[in-house]
């Protein structure tokens, strides 16, 4: 038995599953402390089918908490920064574009060093180790616990990095590093931007996994608890620890990977709709296809891999204004839609009235919507349809259609024709999917470096790239018995004839899952 809990802003969602079989679902509202939401949602699904928690053989999930962290500015700790580049990427020093006030918060603690490849794989300077030392002792004296460090050239070459992390362990063994390296891919700014935000996130990080696991403890489940990152695979709670920024995105991600369970399907259009945004995305070969471009994050550049998601402010709770014609969203009561919509008692007039007083879905009281003008009732159904059908057709790679799976407690907002698509599924437990998505979840290593072909050989160098991928995967707690490769990427570096930029991901269940097949077997 597994439980799968994703926290969203508006819902907290929990299933219980056996093997392949949904036991158990609940939907609650989140909690300012959203811990608690966790407790009071884990709590629900036992209680529905009295399982005990000694059933519960591992604990998934996801979370908002890193993701809301960055976008309110909260929560986020003062980083040191060290750049291995001398004398190179003066000009461009770090955090040169972010915004100014997540600046202040990171604060100016910036340091370049000799170091650093070029493309090719020289060295623009050796390693300088009395010169960390000296920039170490300062960080050290200043206080500073969380330190970034970046290499021009880090995926080419990890090197140089590596053995600045060692002597930051020699002379400031207390303080957190993030190795850009392990984050972000080539691009010396968006990686290191991705390593910066990590290490900001580092306390906030180890804060939220001890909270989890306090409300496992409180729950008296002594399952393992990963967290869901947002390639569709699970991370152990240590390395959430460690790696706090591969969290983001997670939700949509979740959502996608459990409405390919429950549909069966591995190619289609997902289309999640909560109670204050709808995600639109696309599966591949069962699992979300990813953002080839830079994602923003607060406003921060990173490259590091995130789903292809596009999202629109329609949901459950959205705002229906007829003021200069009808608008929803994309203000919304988020979690307050039981307290605020109209059906609920309150007085504000949301998306889930709208479809109420058409008659497309039981919720409330629907007496509290009769009198809703009915020209204003079908403009915005309509206008609901129209955007999520614009929506659609953005993700889209061609005009041709495509399965379109709805999910989402929202997913009742829909009520037309989606002219983008060529059917539209609405899966059984779909207003639970990024919880199932979460139970669900297998372990998945990654690797994107750039190799040599021309010294190396293609196949040679496609091999161990593989096999860095496969030892992520178990590191991070997958059976090395059911690992695959799901995808491989090989992208030509234009400007260095041989250079070849390798993408490899490796997925496997967690050593758990396989355990309880096992003995689910021997008990037949």
């Amino acid at each position: 038995m597994r439980i799968g809990v994703d926290v969203g802003g508006t819902n907290t969602d929990a299933a219980l599953m056996d093997g392949d079989a949904v036991v158990a679902t609940t939907k609650t509202a989140t909690t300012r402390d959203v811990s608690s939401g966790v407790v009071s949602a884990i709590s629900a699904v036992l209680a529905e089918k009295g399982q005990s928690p000694a059933s519960i053989d591992v604990v998934m999930i996801g979370t908002t908490h890193f993701t809301n962290a960055m976008v309110e500015r909260r929560g986020l700790a003062r980083v040191a920064v060290i750049r291995l580049c001398l004398p190179a990427t003066r000009s461009l020093p770090p955090m040169i574009d972010w915004p100014a006030d997540i600046a202040e918060i990171i604060g100016s603690d910036v340091y370049l060093a000799k170091g650093g490849y070029e493309f090719d794989g020289r060295k623009i300077n050796d390693l300088d180790p009395d010169e960390l030392r000296g920039i170490v002792a300062d960080i050290k004296r200043k206080g500073v616990p969380n330190i970034a460090i970046s290499s021009v050239f880090a995926p080419l070459n990890a090197e140089m990095e590596q053995r600045a992390a060692e002597i930051v362990r020699e002379v400031y063994p207390e303080a957190r590093v993030t190795l850009s390296y392990e984050i972000g891919r080539v691009g010396l700014l968006e990686r290191e931007n991705a390593t910066i935000i990590n290490a900001a996130l580092a306390d906030l990080a180890v804060d939220v996994v001890e909270a989890f696991r306090n409300a496992l403890r409180e729950l008296r489940i002594s399952a393992p608890l990963y967290i869901s990152q947002n390639d569709g695979t699970l991370m152990s709670a240590e390395m959430v620890e460690r790696y706090p920024v591969l969290t983001f995105a997670s939700g949509p991600t979740n959502s996608m990977r459990g409405a390919a369970f429950l549909s069966k399907a591995k190619d289609a259009i997902v289309v999640d709709i909560g109670g204050t945004t709808t995600d639109v995305g696309v599966l591949v070969g069962g699992f979300p296809r990813q953002a080839s471009s830079r994602v923003e994050i607060g406003g921060v550049r990173t490259n590091f891999r995130m789903p292809d998601v596009l999202s629109i402010g329609v949901g459950g709770g959205s705002l229906i204004s007829d003021k200069d014609g009808v608008k929803v969203g994309p203000k919304s009561v988020g979690y307050r839609l039981t307290e605020e919509a109209l059906v609920f008692g309150g007085k504000t007039l949301t998306a889930s009235d709208i479809v109420v007083a058409a008659g497309a879905v039981e919720m409330g009281d629907p007496s509290l919507v009769r009198d809703l003008d009915p020209s204003l009732v079908e403009a915005a159904r309509a206008l609901i349809n129209q955007k999520v059908n614009e929506a659609i057709d953005r993700v889209k790679t061609s005009a041709a259609k495509a399965p379109v799976i709805l999910v989402g407690g929202g997913a009742v907002l829909v009520t037309g024709d989606l002219p983008a698509a060529s059917e539209v599924i609405r899966p059984e437990h779909s207003s639970v999917a990024n919880a199932i998505g979460a139970a669900i979840a297998q372990v998945g290593g990654e690797i994107d470096k750039v190799y040599d072909f021309n010294a190396l050989g293609r196949e040679a160098a496609l091999d161990i790239a593989r096999g860095e991928a496969r030892d992520r995967a178990i590191e991070a707690g997958a059976d090395p018995s059911t690992i695959a490769i799901v995808h491989v990427e090989e992208i030509p570096l234009a400007y260095l004839p041989g250079a070849v930029r390798v993408n490899v991901k490796a997925v496997g269940d967690l050593l758990a899952t396989k355990a309880q097949r096992m003995k689910g077997a021997a008990a037949e």
